[in-house]
């Protein structure tokens, strides 16, 4: 069987080139070979009729027309359906020879974002770009496709041996590669990528198609726990397809029962390194399916009409955060919590928040309203610009969040009353390595000076970038490389282990003198 196999698609390859317009390739060796065998006749012959023979036989549609893979106009990489077509011919031929490959999908974080912040053809940029990087990772043999504005996919050819290890270190090179920084207009911009593989032979059923599908679901997984993240096919990634419906049942009682509370990720100090505050980042304590991150929560919040509820059970507990702080003696000056345009346009918030603060006999200060730059940035109606303005007069302090990523004036910065800036984790990225970031963060930091606001950086996740920020001048810093968001009882402990290492260690900081 597989002789007749081997026969037939030898013939299926070789019979198009002998009896097609391939065959003008050998026009040479033909007219050479009729000149030895037939003279100056044969030679004008053959070299005269065949191109027209060809040529006639073309214009009457004789020869079956030459199909083409579908490629996509930006990346020029094939599309999905030709993509199906590669990956069921290599799950079969890898089956069938006993050999290994695996299926990659990749997508773009925050694409939307960048779209929006760029436009469309800086969209398409990013695309062609990260198709070029991709590509230059792999063999030449590996089939790689765009299957949508910002995923990937890749389907390696059938190898003698490909692990799990091999999956990791080939996914960490195509992130790698992607993340590298892009030119756009003069500056440099950093993408981040979440990527999902299944390895053959793991999909739950047999085919091409069950192969692409286990990989999107451990992109889902990926995805889950992104940016950045890299996540293998598994039983559990088959279980973050059936989640989102799972929730959807659950998210009401979840906020009442007080399975949903806020995590505390730790501010600190570019000048002191003391602790400036905690940001509350919503989590759910799940029975079943273990912590999960607001990404796969706060659409069904949104959608279930919830909002203000979740706004209203952050701010009880982290209150009561800050009131255990201090009944513990730890120095936590205030606490951060986000505010949706939903809870803003709440006629009565001023006055509801003024009753918690007096109700926890807490100084408002000690308070930060964290609002999205998105808000600040479109029009907005009166009652949101009159809560801000009233929550600012209260005492509170106005943190713009992932600043840089919207079109914020100065006039809606002076308007709403900011007193502190937080500079998105896009311009923080790599930024102790590229000079470009390093001005745009400078230039940042400058304007808030001019205005006289304080400064905070995000997604801070290296020695190095602390310390440029520090030197450059930022206030604050917050981010992986400082702490990750943690619940309440694991606060105390870190808090205390902080203290212990600014005791021993030497301050970062800007230089004086």
């Amino acid at each position: 069987m597989r002789t007749i196999s081997n026969l037939t698609t030898l013939r299926a390859r070789i019979l198009p080139i002998l009896t097609g317009p391939p065959i003008l390739a050998f026009l040479p060796a033909l007219t050479l070979g009729a000149f030895w065998t037939g003279g100056e006749a044969a030679l004008i012959l053959v070299a005269l009729g065949l191109p027209l023979f060809f040529a006639l036989a073309g214009a009457l549609q004789l020869w079956p027309p030459q199909r083409g893979v579908p490629r996509d106009a930006v990346t020029g990489l094939i599309l999905r359906p030709g993509f199906e077509a590669a990956l069921q011919e290599i799950h079969d031929t890898a089956i069938e020879a006993g050999l290994n490959s695996a299926c990659f999908i990749i997508e773009l974080d925050d694409h939307a974002e960048l779209v929006e912040r760029h436009g469309p053809s800086a969209g398409d940029l990013v695309a062609r770009r990260s198709g070029e990087r991709i590509l230059s990772a792999l063999r030449q043999a590996d089939s790689v496709a765009r299957l949508g504005e910002k995923r990937f996919a890749v389907c390696l050819a059938p190898v003698q041996q490909f692990d799990l290890e091999l999956c990791i270190q080939l996914a960490g090179r195509i992130q790698a590669a992607i993340e590298d920084a892009i030119s756009l207009d003069g500056i440099a911009v950093y993408v981040s990528c979440s990527i999902g593989f299944c390895q053959l032979g793991r999909a739950r059923t047999s085919g091409g198609r069950d192969w692409l599908v286990a990989a999107a679901e451990a992109l889902a997984d990926a995805r889950l726990h992104g940016p950045s993240a890299i996540r293998a096919y598994s039983a559990r990634s088959a279980g973050q397809a059936e989640t989102r419906s799972g929730l959807q049942g659950d998210i009401a009682a979840a906020l009442e029962s007080g399975q949903i509370q806020p995590w505390y990720q730790p501010q600190i100090s570019t000048d002191t390194g003391k602790i400036t505050g905690f940001e509350a980042l919503a989590r759910w304590a799940h029975p079943v399916r273990g912590t999960l991150g607001p990404e796969c929560f706060l659409d069904l919040i949104e959608e279930a009409g919830l909002t203000q509820r979740l706004g209203q059970v952050m701010l009880y507990h982290a209150l009561t955060a800050l009131k255990a702080w201090d009944s513990a003696g730890l120095p936590v000056p205030r606490v951060a919590v986000n505010f949706a345009a939903a809870e803003l346009r709440d006629p009565g918030l001023v006055d509801r928040i003024r009753w918690e603060l007096d109700r926890f006999d807490l100084r408002p200060e000690r308070l930060a309203v964290e609002i999205l730059e998105t808000v600040v940035a479109t029009p907005s109606d009166d009652t949101i610009a009159r809560n801000i303005a009233g929550l600012s007069a209260l005492g509170c302090g106005i943190d713009l969040d992932d600043f840089g990523t919207g079109h914020t004036s100065i006039a809606s910065i002076r308007r709403f009353d900011i007193s502190r800036i937080k500079i998105d984790r896009s311009f923080v990225m790599k930024s102790d390595r590229d000079p470009e970031q390093q001005k745009l963060i400078g230039a940042i930091l400058t304007m808030a000076e001019r205005l006289d606001l304080e400064t905070l950086a995000e997604g801070v996740e290296t020695v190095g970038e602390h310390a440029l920020l520090a030197q450059l001048g930022c206030d604050h810093v917050q981010g992986f490389g400082i702490g990750r968001p943690m619940p309440f009882d694991r606060t105390l402990d870190w808090i205390s282990a902080h203290g212990a290492k600014l005791r021993e260690a030497p301050r970062i900081g800007r230089q004086t003198g």
